[in-house]
C-alpha cells in the first residue's frame, strides 16, 4: 500500500488557517491528526476532536518514551503530535494533516524529510492585528503578544515548501488544494505508473 502524505500546515494565530483547513478537509480526503496538549479545554472544545487533553506529567512521560513526533512549550503548556497516531494512519495509505506551529514543523521536517510544509500567512501584520481585535476575545496585552509571535513565525516561513497568503479566502483554499493535489501526483509510485503504461 502506498504510504500517505504528511502535510504540515502552520500560520500565525488570526491568519485564518482554521477556516482554510475547514474548507479543505470538506473537499479533500485527509486524515486530520489531533494534537495533544496540556492546556485547559476551552468552552465548546471536545477532547479527542480539538485536542487530546492531558496532564503535564502524562505528556512528559510520552516524551520520555519517544512517543511524541514533535512538541513545543508555549505560554506554559505543551503542544505535540502523537507519533503512533501519525505513523499508523500513513501506513494505512491515509494522507495525514498536521496543524502545528513553526518550531514543531521544523522538527517534523527533520524527522520526516518527505513531509510537505505549507505556511499560511496574513496579507500583512496590520491586517492580522485587525482580525485579532475583531474577535473581541483577548486583551490588548495578549493581542500585542500574538502579533509579536506572528512576526517571529513569519520570519521562519522561508523554511517551508509553500507560502500561501490568505488575503482572499477562496483563493487561499484553492492554492492549498492545488498544492495537495500536486503532491499526491508527485508522490505516486512512479515505477508502478511507468510499468502500467508500458504494459497496457
Amino acid at each position: 500500500m502506498k504510504k500517505g502524505l504528511l502535510i504540515v500546515v502552520s500560520g500565525p494565530s488570526g491568519c485564518g488557517k482554521g477556516t482554510v483547513l475547514g474548507d479543505i478537509t470538506r473537499e479533500l480526503e485527509l486524515s486530520y491528526s489531533v494534537s495533544a496538549t496540556t492546556r485547559s479545554m476551552r468552552e465548546g472544545e471536545i477532547d479527542g476532536v480539538n485536542y487530546h487533553y492531558m496532564s503535564k506529567e502524562s505528556f512528559e512521560k510520552l516524551i520520555a518514551e519517544d512517543k511524541v513526533l514533535e512538541y513545543t512549550e508555549y505560554c506554559g503548556n505543551y503542544y505535540g503530535t502523537l507519533r503512533e497516531e501519525v505513523e499508523n494512519r500513513r501506513n494505512q495509505g491515509q494522507d495525514v494533516l498536521l496543524e502545528i506551529e513553526v518550531v514543531g514543523a521544523a522538527n517534523v521536517k527533520r524527522l520526516c524529510p518527505d513531509a510537505v510544509l505549507i505556511f499560511i500567512a496574513p496579507p500583512s501584520v496590520q491586517e492580522l492585528e485587525r482580525r485579532l481585535r475583531k474577535r473581541g476575545t483577548e486583551t490588548d496585552e495578549v493581542i500585542a503578544e500574538r502579533v509579536s509571535q506572528a512576526e517571529r513565525e513569519i520570519r521562519c516561513s522561508s523554511g517551508y515548501d509553500y507560502i500561501i497568503v490568505n488575503g482572499e479566502l477562496e483563493k487561499a483554499v484553492n492554492d492549498v488544494k492545488s498544492v495537495i493535489i500536486a503532491e499526491r501526483i508527485s508522490a505516486q509510485n512512479k515505477e508502478e505508473i511507468i510499468s502500467e503504461v508500458l504494459n497496457s
